[in-house]
């Protein structure tokens, strides 16, 4: 594949349509250090600000509404408005409310985060089969609070990791936009855009990588504590 890359560009020769394999390896042994030491950590940061406040909230909010139909009625109708609007739009009061921070990147992660886990997490509570809960409940786990911690919480886990690995890919989307307009001097977004206006499209094009190789990192370890840990009970039931 990188034969086929490096062919192609050689073919095309003109390293702003499509930079070739040796310039982007080139210019990442001149950016190494900006890609690790400052560039890496920063959007790090506005990712897991985003992607935890959206657990943080998305979660609850979603167990409640599953569990309780009338918290559904009051709170789906007030989600299926504020859903559709794309987490771009959110950027001027982002700029408003938090000013050119970390946190007003957090917050354009955190609102393309939050709606495919609470979703989700939704998804997983209301499917339910109510055959588990009256099994619950006549061996004595009478109460909501049991009844959420023992029986629907972990039917609805497998549904609730695939929000939040639904929200991830949402999350690393909405990243590069919040940091194009300008909460740092630096990041892999901000980086993209900065080298784009610089006609340096290796640069573009190794940054893109670098974000692919991060989120392809960020899933693994996820699924690996998730999934081979907490989901360890379904590998019997899939395979």
């Amino acid at each position: 594949m990188l034969a086929v890359w490096q062919i192609s560009a050689m073919l095309v020769n003109d390293s702003l349509v499509l930079p070739s394999f040796l310039d982007v390896v080139n210019a990442f042994g001149s950016s190494w250090r900006d890609i690790f030491f400052q560039d890496l950590p920063v959007s790090l940061l506005h990712f897991f600000l985003g992607i935890f406040a959206g657990m943080i909230i998305a979660m609850p909010l979603g167990m409640g509404m599953g569990w309780s139909r009338s918290l559904d009625k009051i709170i789906d109708p007030i989600v299926e408005v504020v859903r559709p609007i794309p987490p771009l739009a959110w950027i001027p009061f982002a700029i408003v409310w938090f000013g050119l921070t970390h946190e007003s990147a957090g917050f354009i992660v955190f609102i393309g985060a939050v709606f495919p886990i609470l979703i989700n997490t939704y998804v997983g509570f209301r499917n339910l089969p109510r055959v588990y809960v009256e099994s619950a409940m006549v061996l004595g786990a009478t109460r909501d609070r049991d009844l959420i911690r023992y029986v629907a919480l972990p039917y609805a886990l497998p549904s609730i990791a695939a929000g939040i690995r639904i929200a991830m890919g949402i999350a690393w989307m909405c990243l590069v936009a919040a940091e194009m307009f300008g909460v740092s001097t630096s990041g892999l977004g901000y980086r993209i855009w900065s080298y784009y206006y610089l006609h340096k499209m290796e640069h573009v094009l190794l940054y893109m990588i670098v974000l692919g190789m991060l989120g392809l990192f960020i899933d693994k370890a996820f699924r690996s504590i998730i999934e081979d840990r907490l989901l360890k009970w379904r590998v019997g039931l899939t395979q």
